[in-house]
């Protein structure tokens, strides 16, 4: 496992690296409030089967990619961060693997870029066209996503999720190893990157601003656990309604932390949902 920087047009990002590039790029995308630290046991395990991966901290966690400004953490500006990485290691198509925000950006790059897709893999956000009406039609949802309108207040979550270092923070973050935890803390204890991270909600739930996504026809497995304390039963069980293409839903007994709590489990669906879909089989092996 590397920690390389991926220049892109505008800015540099730190990312996680492991394999041989040669090998089928995965990309994997973290979630708030986490970084690619989340992704290491899954790196080095996908790696050691024959997977090129790379996992960025993403736009305002990077050091050299946290720009000011609600604007510039829109979702179209998101995604294309994402691509923009893909083209810097120069790969036409990948397999994809994202969590909470991540898989928010992973499901509108699958959209919108259906032939550079290869597999994607989503954990615990479903399609946000599903989750978007689950907020509105389901009263336990409304309950569960209550945190966005706070976040969409100026400072205020600043102060609050910044006092006794995070300690809000340090409850959902539990399951975690201390080293995952340090990694974290050493994050979000830079001066921008907390407010950049609540941009994501800002810059895409205020006013009902999003970017429109559509039927996904990329083969799809989304995976969420049935105690999730911010998605719920109705959002996650209508995703298949947005699926044109090979789907699988995987419900397992966990909350939303699922590569934390959960990982054998996620391993072993995420592997075999990878196996269907490679198309480089001289250079991956089982």
């Amino acid at each position: 496992m590397q920690i390389k920087k991926i220049k892109t047009k505008e800015f540099e990002f730190d990312c996680r690296v492991a394999g041989n590039e040669e090998n089928e790029l995965i990309i994997f995308l973290h979630g708030f409030p986490e970084t690619s630290f989340m992704w290491i046991n899954l790196m080095e395990k996908l790696s050691s089967i024959g997977y090129f991966c790379v996992a960025p901290d993403m736009r305002g966690y990077s050091e050299n990619a946290c720009p000011k400004g609600v604007k510039n953490y829109t979702i179209k500006k998101l995604s294309d961060d994402i691509l923009n990485i893909v083209n810097a290691v120069n790969v036409n198509k990948f397999h994809l693997i994202a969590h909470d925000w991540g898989a928010g950006i992973g499901w509108n790059i699958v959209f919108h870029n259906p032939e550079k897709i290869i597999s994607w893999t989503a954990l615990s956000v479903p399609h946000s066209r599903g989750f978007r009406k689950a907020i509105k039609m389901d009263n336990v949802q409304r309950k569960k996503s209550r945190y966005i309108g706070w976040f969409l207040f100026p400072i205020i979550p600043e102060i609050m999720l910044r006092k006794n270092d995070f300690e809000k923070f340090r409850k959902l973050w539990k399951h975690s190893s201390p080293e995952e935890l340090n990694n974290y803390l050493s994050v979000f204890r830079r001066k921008y990157t907390l407010t950049a991270a609540l941009n994501y909600y800002r810059a895409n739930f205020r006013n009902g601003k999003h970017q429109p996504v559509g039927d996904i026809v990329t083969p799809t497995l989304f995976i969420w656990g049935k105690k999730d304390l911010a998605i719920g039963k109705v959002a996650a069980e209508s995703n298949h309604k947005y699926m044109k293409g090979d789907y699988k839903f995987l419900e397992l007994n966990g909350g939303h932390w699922l590569i934390q709590s959960n990982y054998l489990e996620v391993e072993k669906a995420i592997i075999e949902h990878l196996t269907k879909y490679k198309t480089a089989p001289n250079n991956v092996s089982y």
